[in-house]
């Protein structure tokens, strides 16, 4: 019902920024809660950050607050995340997901990009 296509992975330095895109499908995105969550090689998916449908409210993980930003475009119905002062333990494949208001779960996933920073 939803499709995530998310793009801006890749390899940076220690110190470094990028930002990752997240194009949602849906005709309704003003109506999904848009999340970002990794999963390094070896341990369990870990939740980064999150925005709610009206572009407002953010919650991120303690591991990126500070250093991390949600934001999202409306009009190209696109979630991103900027991500500054990389360090090599953010290394791990990105994921873009997607709940509709209201709910608690999950139920739409992008295919995940890979981010890889170098000490």
């Amino acid at each position: 019902q939803v499709q995530l296509l998310e793009s801006g992975g890749g390899l940076v330095q220690d110190g470094g920024s990028l930002r990752l895109s997240c194009a949602a499908s849906s005709r309704a995105f003003m109506n999904l809660n848009m999340g970002w969550f990794r999963q390094a090689p070896g341990k369990e998916r870990e939740f980064v950050a999150v925005i709610g449908f009206n572009g407002v409210n953010t919650r991120y993980a303690d591991s990126v607050k500070g250093r991390f930003t949600i934001s999202r475009d409306s009009a190209k119905n696109t979630v991103y995340l900027r991500m500054n002062s990389l360090k090599p333990e953010d290394t791990a494949v990105y994921y873009c997901a997607a709940k509709w208001r209201g709910d608690q779960e999950y139920a739409f996933w992008g295919q995940g990009t890979q981010v890889t920073v170098s000490s």
